[in-house]
């Protein structure tokens, strides 16, 4: 349970020595973060309600060793229950610890309690790091850096030249300041390819970087997430110092806040992808101006529409700016694969255990709060889970995308998306995700479910003895290895820096694989398209620049990477031969026939990002055999002004089965704004709307002025079951107006 070392000392012919005085070697806690002068909450030390006077806190099972200075013969120091636990009631009435003093390493049945916490009495030294890490099958970790040469890590990217920049951040909350200098960007690279950096560059140390939470090289450009403001860094002449430094957004977030601004990736349709958490508030241009999105909404945390963390996209330029998704509460990053699919990760209101991976399902609400009143997830409510880590998303409120997983307890980091073969086949085309609360960097490989996804979960790389260890973030290298950031730190959590002395790069590939990278030719169309299949977004973004400036003089290079095995490089070949002037719809029908369900998905997308007019592709497509692509055809109809969409939604609508909420949802999100007109349509070929299941389903998720008068006939009609009536209740809260009030009093019979 929760303990204290009170006034640990070291006694001698030198005098006394405070513990606290002295660096800790080894620091494991069963549960929070050991503190000095605080307990594992972060609070003041006190026994029966007496402060100490300095010592350290910590929580069983803990292992906590220290490297003894010359001159002391004697240790000194009480120990006691912290009131953080003896104060939590009857559970705090049973806690009990013992104390033990060792001179040496303590016996292997004290360091097996490790396992209960996830943690290890490892050592702290760099030299001990990759030790420290359980590694999966078919990989291992090198050491690429660590301290003294580099400190405490949080975002990474990888240019085209295979090399790491990384921003190093000291001055971060408690810490601010002591780096008079600044933060920097640091440029990591292995000459000779032995998986080891040896040599670093500063390419940038300011105050304007402050505790930068993301990076993105583009070529020359280097784009900084460091809230309030995102800058755009340009080296004109090669020579790895910024020659420009120039404001893509400002305004946008908490400074020093790390639910703010996140990191920038190219995606693959030439645009940016980002996001910020729910201490973003709004996004702002360079001159501070409110930004107002392609929907006409300005990008505010008000629930007008929006509410917390948002996904965005936008031209490399900062225009044609979207809203993707929002009520987030902390999604840290985002990743998009070639196919033009959104993943990322969210943050749970600490100690819920229902962090959360996420399929982005575009224009989606993900309920961390209430659509309607913009109420937490403790607030009341019809119906709701009394699961917590399902309550906590209001996962059953009609209008909110469901989870792909939920991985439990964590403080989830970087992500991105393995479209690679150097690692083991597990890891291809999946999502690897840094969770710095368990230690852990991992895989979720994915399953179609319906016209969504489940998922499983493979580590990847784990702090199994060394439990800080703290992935910050992880990039795919131009030769298909893995780099991750280690912010290393003994706690995790409530914007607390515990150790800014040390910072790590690990590397992951097979054994005896050298850090070896490719050459590219971005001249030429044959050697812009090879390096289009490269794993790495730095390299993919040379090359997709390159060969939309050639545009039909690479047509013919590009086409046959379109008749790839690999659907991967096919998508990302047809995402550039759409834009060819002239070919838009041969290439549109080319992806719209392929017999491989993601590249038809893709032909939507792309006609979407380029404006192009979709029903006559939708109308080829509303009765498509995948389910997924239907969702997509659903998710194209949102706000379209043809007078054939109404028509085409209801033929997507008659196609479901009850079942799939993930459908059910893209339905909702395909009639946003159109619902009266959309859901007319489904009602002239649909009997009796509340007697079928999937009925019910459109009828419980619809906006319409007519739904509170089927919501009554559903709750009427005897044949509803009763355990579903609190289901329909609840869409009511959606819902106002004379129709409503209409619709309830029949249920009352007035």
């Amino acid at each position: 349970d929760w303990a204290a070392w009170a006034e640990p000392r070291l006694v001698g012919p030198k005098g006394e020595k405070k513990l606290t005085d002295l660096k800790m070697k080894v620091a494991v806690t069963g549960f929070g973060s050991i503190g000095i002068g605080k307990n594992v909450g972060g609070r003041p030390l006190k026994i029966n309600g007496q402060s100490v006077a300095y010592g350290i806190g910590t929580h069983a099972t803990s292992v906590i060793g220290f490297e003894l200075p010359s001159g002391y013969e004697r240790f000194k120091a009480r120990g006691g229950l912290d009131n953080g636990g003896t104060d939590q009631g009857t559970c705090g009435a049973a806690a009990s610890v013992q104390f033990s003093v060792y001179t040496a390493a303590p016996p292997r049945t004290v360091l097996a309690a490790k396992s209960s916490s996830g943690g290890g009495a490892g050592s702290r030294e760099a030299k001990d790091a990759v030790a420290g890490l359980d590694v999966a099958d078919g990989l291992k970790a090198n050491l690429f850096a660590s301290e003294p040469e580099l400190l405490s890590l949080t975002n990474l990217d990888i240019d085209h030249r295979g090399r790491v920049w990384v921003c190093e951040v000291v001055n971060y909350r408690g810490n601010n300041g002591k780096r008079p200098a600044g933060d920097r960007i640091l440029i990591l690279e292995d000459t000779d390819g032995d998986g080891i950096c040896d040599e670093q560059k500063v390419f940038h140390q300011g105050r304007d970087i402050d505790s930068a939470m993301g990076i993105c090289v583009l070529g020359k450009h280097v784009i900084v997430s460091c809230s309030p403001n995102v800058w755009v860094f340009t080296d004109e002449n090669g020579d790895d110092k910024p020659d420009k430094k120039e404001l893509l957004f400002s305004k946008t977030g908490g400074a020093q806040h790390d639910h703010s601004a996140h990191s920038f990736i190219f995606g693959p349709d030439g645009k940016l992808y980002w996001n910020f958490g729910n201490t973003g508030k709004a996004v702002h241009d360079k001159d501070g101006k409110p930004v107002v999105d392609m929907s006409g909404n300005k990008v505010v945390d008000n629930g007008k529409p929006y509410f917390g963390g948002m996904v965005f996209r936008c031209n490399v330029d900062g225009s044609d700016f979207e809203v993707l998704a929002h009520n987030f509460r902390n999604n840290y990053e985002v990743t998009v694969d070639s196919f033009g699919t959104i993943w990322q990760s969210d943050n749970d209101d600490d100690g819920n255990k229902a962090v959360r991976i996420n399929y982005v399902m575009e224009h989606g609400n993900f309920g961390y709060r209430d659509e309607k009143t913009g109420a937490g997830w403790k607030a009341a409510r019809t119906g709701m889970h009394q699961e917590i880590p399902k309550r906590h998303w209001h996962l059953r409120d009609p209008g909110v995308v469901p989870n792909l997983i939920q991985t439990g307890a964590g403080s989830p980091t970087g992500i991105t998306v393995y479209e690679g073969r150097l690692l083991p086949k597990v890891f291809w085309d999946q999502v690897i995700h840094c969770d710095a609360g368990p230690n852990v960097t991992r895989a979720y490989p994915v399953t179609k479910d319906g016209a969504g996804y489940t998922a499983t979960i493979v580590n990847l790389l784990h702090g199994a003895r060394d439990n800080w260890f703290r992935p910050a973030d992880v990039c795919v290298a131009p030769d298909g290895s893995l780099f991750v950031t280690d912010w290393y730190d003994p706690g995790v959590g409530g914007h607390r820096q515990g150790d800014i002395d040390r910072g790590r790069l690990f590397r992951l590939s097979p054994e005896g694989t050298k850090y070896v990278v490719p050459k590219f030719d971005f001249s030429t169309a044959k050697g812009a398209t090879k390096a289009l299949t490269s794993p790495a977004l730095s390299v993919r973004y040379m090359a997709w620049t390159a060969l939309s400036k050639m545009g039909g003089k690479a047509e013919k290079e590009l086409a046959a990477l379109a008749g790839s095995k690999n659907p991967r490089h096919k998508a990302r070949a047809l995402w550039l031969l759409a834009r060819i002037d002239g070919r838009t719809q041969h290439y549109l029908d080319v992806a719209a026939g392929d017999t491989n369900s993601d590249i038809r998905i893709t032909a939507i997308r792309i006609a979407r990002s380029l404006g192009v007019d979709t029903i006559p592709l939708l109308g080829k497509l509303v009765g498509d055999s995948s389910r997924q692509v239907r969702r997509e055809c659903a998710l194209a109809l949102r706000k379209h002004a043809s007078p054939k969409a109404p028509a085409l939604w209801a033929a997507l609508a008659a196609q479901h089965d009850g079942k799939d909420r993930w459908y059910l949802e893209a339905l909702g999100i395909g009639a946003d704004g159109q619902w009266d007109a959309y859901l007319a349509a489904w009602l002239e070929e649909t009997e009796a709307p509340w007697e079928s299941v999937a009925g019910r389903d459109i009828v419980w998720r619809s906006r319409a002025k007519v739904t509170p008068s089927y919501l009554a006939k559903i709750l009427l009609d005897k044949k509803t079951p009763a355990e579903t009536h609190p289901r329909y209740l609840r869409a009511f809260d959606f819902h106002e107006g004379p129709e409503k009030d209409k619709a309830l009093k029949s249920i009352l019979g007035l």
